[in-house]
Parts: structure tokens; sequence; C-alpha cells
């Protein structure tokens, strides 16, 4: 049985460990502290915390300029709210200039649950991939997103951190070092390919083990770096295996499916099914009971595969 952390907590305590390390790393809020966590660090280091009050587009240029002054600013709100409402400033006083800065984006994916659609970030992978010079992090559980944290601050430029607001499985396999650019092999095989980011490591991995059980040799792959993405997995899986089916708590539309179907197709079309939320918004409910009306499960996933290996 897995144990269950928060992704948001990771986030919260990584930056608890930087602060005593790195003088210069400030954590600026949107008035949800407790939500994102961030009101930790405040606890400890109140000097370098900064709310910037419901004020997304503010907090954004807040901490572009305080990157020109030589800071490490750790913008923290909702996802919605920072690629949505605050987009223009994401992108041009942030991405544009390549300010040091790191978004801390938490609530993100259909597993926000209760609070419903207006605060489930399900399209924000698709706004910060089309912005240049944005790096997207995505962790698979508490310990990947301490260490993507982690990874942010000590990279420069801006990055994208994505973190949920559920509590998700703690996940051994994949806590090998996080590398930009780089997947992460957890498991080889020749009949077909998982590729999954973010929380859906856990149902690709069980999906997994019912193919194993059919007797289907399983490539699984994880992503933690979105932007830029492991071209050279995505073209290797292309082609040593049958077919690839992508796994991701966000839109189809603009995700991680589109950025592998976009390799494949370049460099060795295959067959691709994708899971993720269809051209929808979500709704309220229990983040578990979101999942399975959406088809974010590992049976989904298996169905997915099977379909491919039946073409």
């Amino acid at each position: 049985m897995y144990n269950l952390k928060k992704t948001r907590q990771g986030y919260a305590d990584a930056l608890i460990e930087l602060g005593a390390v790195i003088p210069n790393l400030v954590v600026l809020d949107a008035d949800v502290a407790k939500a994102t966590q961030t009101c930790d660090f405040q606890a400890i280091y109140p000097d370098r915390f900064f709310n910037c009050g419901v004020q997304e587009q503010n907090m954004l240029s807040v901490a572009a300029g305080m990157a020109l002054e030589g800071f490490i600013p750790f913008a923290s709100t909702f996802g919605v709210f920072a690629t949505c409402r605050a987009g223009d400033q994401l992108r041009n006083s942030i991405a544009y200039p390549q300010a040091n800065v790191k978004i801390g984006a938490t609530h993100c994916g259909i597993t926000t649950g209760g609070d419903g659609a207006s605060h489930q970030a399900n399209e924000d992978i698709a706004i910060t991939r089309s912005f240049p010079n944005l790096t997207i992090l995505v962790p698979g559980d508490y310990e990947e997103a301490k260490m993507v944290t982690k990874l942010a601050a000590n990279h420069h430029g801006p990055v994208y951190l994505r973190f949920g607001r559920d509590a998700y499985p703690v996940i051994d396999e994949i806590h090998g070092p996080v590398v930009i650019g780089k997947a992460k092999i957890l498991q080889d095989g020749n009949d077909i390919t998982l590729i999954s980011t973010g929380i859906m490591v856990s149902e690709v991995l069980q999906a997994g083990k019912n193919l194993h059980q059919k007797g289907i040799s399983t490539r699984i792959i994880h992503m933690p770096s979105i932007k830029p993405l492991d071209e050279k997995a995505v073209i290797s899986a292309a082609r040593e295996t049958k077919g690839i089916v992508t796994a991701e708590e966000h839109s189809i539309i603009g995700g991680l499916g589109e950025a592998v179907a976009g390799i494949a197709s370049l460099h060795h079309p295959t067959f691709i099914e994708r899971i993720g939320m269809r051209d929808v918004f979500g709704e309220s409910g229990q983040a578990q009971e979101l999942m399975d009306k959406f088809g974010l499960k590992a049976t989904e996933i298996v169905n997915a595969a099977l379909r491919i290996l039946k073409r």
C-alpha cells in the first residue's frame, strides 16, 4: 500500500530547506498561503515572504522585478490563476525577458475536486508550453515535488512547477534524480509503451501490472520534464514498440499527448492513444470520483493499450 502525501506540501517543504541555504530566495503568494502551503515558509522566514493579495497579475510583475534585482522569487498561487488570469504577465514580464522567476502552481488538474471547474487547471500545460523560454516540470509525488522545486531554484531562467491539491501515492520507482529534458524509464518492454506525467504515474504503473498479467510486455516512461521533453525517449518508444498510450491529468489538447504525438509524427509515426480530459470542463466532486468519471484510471489506460495492439 502506498503512502499518500500532497505534492504542494513537497513544494512547501523544499522551499523551507532551500531558504536555509539560498539567502536571496523569496516567496510570494496571492493570499492563498494556507492552500499553497507556503505559510510554512512564512512562519520561518517572515522577512522573505510577500503576500501580494488576490492580485496574481501584480504578483508576477513584482516577482519579475525582484528577479531583476538578484532575488530568486517563487510566486505561488493556483495554476488556473497563474496561467489564465496572469497569462499576460507570465508571457511578457517573465518568459519574454527570461526573468529568473519560478511559478509554484498548485491545485492543478481535475483532482482539485470540490473547488469545481473554475479552479481546476486542466489547460495550464497547453498555455505554458506555448511560451518560449519557459521550462515546465510536473512531479509525480511528494518526493519528486521536492526534487523539482530544488532543481528549479538552481536553474537560471523561468520555470513553471505544477502541483495538485489532493494527496497522491509516494512511489519509490520514480525517485531517481530529475533532469530537465530527460525522461525516467521505469520499466522496459517491447509490445506497448505507456507514458505519463504527474500523478498519472501511479495509474500507469497499475496499468502496466494489469497488462503484464495478460502477457503484454510494457515499457513505462515517466515524464517529470514536459518542456523540454525527452524526444529521444519518445522516438525510441515509437520505433521499438507497437504503439504509445499517454496519460495526463490535463486536457488532451496541448499537453503531454500532443507533445508526444508531434515528436512521433516527425520521426516515426505510430499508433497513439491519449488518456486525459477530453474537450470538456471539470466538475465539483471528490477527486477519485472525478478521476473515474473522466476516465483517468488504469482501466482506461489498459483498454487504450489493447485497442492499439488489436490494430
